[in-house]
């Protein structure tokens, strides 16, 4: 599947998804569509459908945004120097859509890589794991886990 940025897609964003992820912006906390979602199956990028993060490494950070421990594919994110608002942060991008995701912090369980990928609901698409495979995403089932 290829995966990038086209008009259409930009066309198809709702206000809010077009502010987050064309203009960096961030939605408020606890807000998002994603924050309390616990369902099994895998986050895409809004713009470009790039598989972005699981459901098994989403985890409850109480930052008010959905947190992931890793990308499912990392070559699908990419991180630059984020130095807005008087701070020192590390955005997180699309690799494909460069679409604006988020940040990642250094404060996530150490037991599993110590990292808080800490994601804007409005750049994600969810993808159930029952339709993973109907969707084109059936190469990452085995990253997802299964509760049924």
């Amino acid at each position: 599947m290829a995966y990038r940025k086209s008009p259409e897609a930009i066309a198809r964003l709702t206000p809010e998804q077009y502010r987050v992820t064309q203009e960096n912006g961030t939605e408020r906390p606890f807000t998002g569509e994603y924050n309390s979602t616990k369902e099994p199956g895998i986050y895409v990028d809004i713009v470009s459908g790039e598989p972005l993060f699981a459901s098994s490494d989403k985890f409850e950070s109480g930052c008010g945004w959905p947190s992931f421990t890793k990308p499912i594919v990392p070559a699908n994110v990419t991180e630059l120097r984020d130095m807005s608002h008087g701070m020192i942060r590390t955005e997180v991008r699309s690799a494909h859509g460069d679409s604006h995701l988020g940040h990642v912090f250094p404060d996530g369980p150490r037991d599993r890589g110590g990292l808080r990928y800490c994601i804007n609901s409005a750049s994600l698409r969810f993808i159930p794991r029952a339709e993973m495979e109907a969707a084109g995403y059936g190469d990452y089932l085995d990253q997802v886990e299964d509760v049924t």
